[in-house]
């Protein structure tokens, strides 16, 4: 079970790191659309379009990575002190009430969205001249789908805690910095620091 836990993690996880690559992209098209726009004063009509099918895309697509990693927002106040059984029961039960039905719905009915504007070659009417959307259209299903089955694999994650009385381990990933623990990882201690910090004043005090 633990390893299908994993296996699906990982590969929200992969499908997160990928999309996050749009982030560099837009900011590329971003700055070209701006030198474009009020240098060589040459805008382009599709530039707007496609930033948004880029941001939307990756927006869509973060959504089960973010599950995967336990870091959508919720009401820790609270729950950050209930023992794991509780937080597991109360997860179980707003999962069954209110994540799957968004979530199915989500799915089924982007499902159908994105088979229409494939029929008709849907282009964006935002512009004149708009892009075509049926492309971007078809990520809607997707995520749904993804989100659906990392919403599975939390439900278990769920059962699994009422069970065992603790949260089952999540896939590693890349996480705020833990300066103690760098510290210990370059073998760098306290004091090592401050006779740094001390030879950098008497130096600059010298100079």
């Amino acid at each position: 079970m633990q390893n299908f836990f994993l296996l699906v993690d990982k590969i929200s996880t992969k499908l997160g790191h990928y999309f996050s690559w749009l982030v560099l992209a837009m900011t590329l098209l971003i700055t070209y659309e701006v030198f474009s726009r009020y240098v060589l004063d040459s805008p382009h009509s599709w530039a707007f379009d496609i930033m948004i099918m880029m941001y939307g895309s990756m927006f869509m697509m973060a959504g089960a990575y973010t599950l995967s990693k336990n870091g959508h927002v919720r009401g820790d106040v609270l729950y950050g002190f209930f023992p794991p059984r509780l937080q597991a029961g109360l997860d179980l039960v707003l999962y069954i009430l209110f994540f799957f039905p968004g979530v199915i719905a989500l799915a089924y009915a982007g499902y159908f969205y994105a088979g229409e504007s494939w029929a008709i070659k849907e282009i964006s009417n935002i512009t004149s001249d708009g892009p075509p959307i049926y492309p971007f259209k078809t990520i809607i299903p997707i995520a749904g789908g993804m989100l659906l089955i990392q919403g599975v694999v939390e439900l278990l994650r769920c059962i699994v805690c009422l069970k065992d009385g603790a949260w089952p381990k999540r896939a590693d990933d890349v996480e705020e910095v833990d300066v103690d623990k760098l510290k210990d990882m370059v073998h760098v201690k306290d004091e090592d620091i401050a006779k740094l910090g001390e030879l950098l004043t008497s130096k600059s005090t010298t100079k």
